[in-house]
């Protein structure tokens, strides 16, 4: 068995595409030596800026030979047709085999490949990776039609310690390659791929992302901890350092302090984005007028002159963070966060939804409703005297209770409600203000955190100032979501209209696309309530945002569709938690369950019956019956209004259960008490598996067989009263 190394060496590869690259390399690699039939062992691959590298051990030394049997046209066939047999298989008449199959005499070629020699194989393949290599953005160079990431300047392609000849882009493969720029300038030529990554590092060039990502961690912490500093943590900034150095040396640096007066989200952004420094907290968790920035070589100075070129630069940034910061501060302290409103009215949101200004009246009417609906906590209770639904979850509930909060249990004082709504309303009016700032215009990523700076500086309630910063949360998975009672009502008020309007006027995802990332707003929803315990009456408020937008699309048609897709994302979100997708649609199906909360409790609920051995053979004899009374009805067979009668044994039995369990499932159901409805369902399996067992349902009495149908129908309708059992699989 043999190693083989190959290296494809260019001019920089950028950060972002290495990971990738490399792994199309050993993919691509893999597929071609399946194809070729030659086995081998496990193979690595990695990027540094300046070049791709693949190492696979334990190469056979060459394929093992196969044979192919394809079947060709009748014997007597016209010689048109025999010909293009001959052209396909590269064979001739005479080297074809003919075959009585009982229906005629046809031909057939034996198609034999001998094996081949590893370094023929490799020879081949080479070239076939590299020139079909798939590149985010590739360049011309040269007078060549060559087209790669970066112009290619060397290719290292060893068997063991033997080259294999080959050539790509007008490069024929050896086995020299380069070092690091500075540090070794001369070629390096490569003994063997075992020997490929101590001699390289001997060059100055780390091969493995890996250690580079390592070695910057430590450095950096050290050179911070040298200071009584210490890295506020960002892995996606060591990978991107590792993929722009190949030799990493972390050198600290220093920014006036005056600075600090921006926010330190626009000084980490600006070091991040825009100069890939690690920023620096002090002793007490405060951001630092320190940086850590990532070199690629060992000064001869230290680094002193590199640290003093990159603060040099920082310096230039953060005057230009420091203006747009202090013009808006201006703004702010001249009129208020208000100030900037009147530019939202120039700002198309979307064509058939108006502008921004629109959106912030649109939100501001949802956020007033959620804050006085009684779904969302109230910031004005104590723990020890809180507004209790029957489900015990904390909630606002307004002055006179109605059909659009029908979970509250007592009014708030009418002092309360308004200053919730205030509240809520005057953050709705100020979220979208700092779209229009210039820090905002400059770090676009800063929305809504800049909102949060602005709203302090004008004097703003602290829960309007954090609601500003909270109600884009969460943005995707992981993301913290928002629980104070202000930010909570803004983002779920804000992700409720931009899914509902686009909903009003049918534009919906479709397939892979979803270019106003409803999906993700919808996920969002789902978070919130969730993680809030939050009943949301989500077909009011669906209707509510509806009708705000003037939608064209039909009310009921639009409300499925609103239901229908957060079921959806309710499968996706869940599906990590172990929550079957089957049991969610069962309790969807059965329709007019507009509360997550309460339609996540039924779900878990049923999970954990169904799992169990009574839910299983509860299922079972649902299922049962289920098909027994859909034959009956296919068959136009009379029921029975009730199981009375002259019934007995069994069939009594089941009708005495029935009376027992079905007004105990559904008050249990209608107290949200699911577990309880689960055990009320339980005591039914006993008496069903003796109803199959002692019973024919189809007995040849209409009389008796219309009211054993009708016995088995209210056992249906009394598992339809927990969830619909005809959507769970198994």
């Amino acid at each position: 068995m043999s190693a083989f190394l190959l290296e494809i060496l260019s001019e920089e590869i950028p950060a972002r595409m290495q990971v990738a690259a490399a792994e199309q390399l050993r993919t691509r690699f893999e597929a071609g030596m399946k194809a070729a039939g030659l086995a081998h062992g496990v193979v690595t691959a990695d990027a540094t800026p300046r070049r791709l590298w693949l190492i696979a051990g334990d190469v056979a030394a060459a394929s093992q030979g196969s044979a192919e049997e394809v079947k060709g046209p009748r014997a007597d066939a016209p010689a048109q047709a025999i010909d293009g047999f001959l052209k396909k298989t590269g064979l001739t008449r005479e080297q074809l085999e003919e075959r009585d199959t009982g229906k005629g005499v046809v031909l057939f070629a034996v198609l034999r490949r001998e094996g081949r020699a590893a370094s023929a194989i490799l020879s081949d393949l080479v070239p076939q990776i590299i020139a079909d290599f798939a590149w985010p953005k590739s360049m011309r160079w040269g007078s060549a039609p060559s087209r790669w990431v970066r112009p290619l300047s060397g290719i290292v392609a060893l068997l063991d310690g033997d080259v294999v000849t080959c050539a790509a882009h007008g490069l024929t493969a050896g086995r020299e390659t380069r070092g690091h720029r500075i540090h070794a300038l001369g070629p390096i030529s490569i003994t063997s791929p075992e020997s490929y990554a101590d001699q390289l590092r001997a060059a100055f060039v780390e091969v493995h992302s890996g250690t580079r990502q390592q070695l910057i961690s430590q450095a950096a912490a050290a050179a911070a901890g040298a200071q009584g500093l210490t890295i506020l943590p960002d892995e996606g900034l060591v990978r991107e350092n590792a993929g722009l150095t190949e030799w990493p040396v972390p050198l600290l640096g220093r920014f006036d302090p005056a600075f600090l007066t921006v926010p330190p989200e626009v000084i980490q952004l600006t070091m991040r984005t825009n100069q890939k420094y690690f920023a620096c907290a002090d002793a007490t968790g405060a951001l630092a007028p320190a940086f850590v920035c990532v070199a690629n070589l060992v000064a001869s100075d230290g680094g002193a002159a590199i640290v003093a070129g990159n603060e040099r630069v920082l310096s230039a940034r953060l005057s230009d963070a420091q203006f747009f910061w202090e013009q808006d501060l201006a703004v702010v302290k001249a009129g208020g966060l208000e100030a900037f409103l009147p530019k939202l009215d120039s700002i198309v949101f979307h064509e058939k939804l108006g502008t921004v200004a629109d959106k912030v009246a649109r939100v501001e009417a949802l956020a007033t409703w959620l804050a006085e609906s009684g779904a969302i906590p109230s910031p004005l209770e104590g723990e020890g005297d809180s507004a209790l639904s029957p489900s015990g979850v904390r909630g606002v509930a307004p002055a006179d209770p109605s059909p659009r909060s029908p979970l509250a249990s007592r009014p708030l004082p009418q002092g309360e409600r308004e200053a919730l709504a205030a509240l809520a309303a005057r953050a709705a009016r100020l979220a979208k203000a700092d779209l229009v700032s210039a820090t905002v215009g400059e770090f676009p990523e800063l929305q809504g955190v800049i909102g949060r700076y602005l709203a302090l500086a004008g004097g703003e309630d602290p829960a309007v100032a954090d609601a500003l910063r909270d109600h884009y949360k969460p943005v995707g998975q992981g993301d913290d979501v928002p629980t104070a009672p202000i930010s909570t009502v803004m983002a779920l008020a804000d992700k409720l209209d931009t899914l509902c309007a686009f909903f009003a006027y049918e534009m919906i995802p479709t397939g892979s696309k979803d270019p106003f990332a409803l999906r993700r707003a919808a996920l969002g929803i789902l978070s919130i309530c969730l993680t809030n315990n939050i009943r949301l009456p989500m077909f009011e408020v669906a209707r509510l945002a509806r009708d705000l937008t003037g939608g064209t699309w039909e009310r009921t048609a639009y409300r499925h569709a609103v239901n229908d897709f957060f079921a959806d994302r309710l499968k996706v979100q869940q599906r990590e938690a172990g929550v079957r997708h089957d049991l969610i649609d069962a309790v969807f199906a059965l329709g007019g369950e507009d509360d997550f909360v309460r339609l996540l409790a039924r779900v878990h609920a049923l999970q954990a019956f169904v799992t169990s051995d009574e839910g299983a053979n509860l299922l079972a004899g649902y299922k049962r019956a289920a098909n027994i009374l859909k034959a009956a009805e296919k068959d136009g067979a009379a029921m029975a209004a009730s199981a009375g009668g002259t019934g007995e044994g069994a069939e009594t039995a089941l009708a005495a259960a029935l009376d027992a369990a079905l007004p105990a499932a559904a008050t249990a159901v209608a107290q949200e008490r699911f577990t309880d409805a689960m055990t009320a369902l339980a005591s039914l399996r006993a008496p069903v598996d003796a109803f199959f067992t002692d019973v024919m349902v189809n007995d040849p009495d209409p009389g008796i067989r219309a009211r054993r149908l009708a016995l088995l129908a209210r056992f249906r309708d009394a598992v339809h009263g927990v969830a619909d059992f005809s959507r769970i699989e198994g």
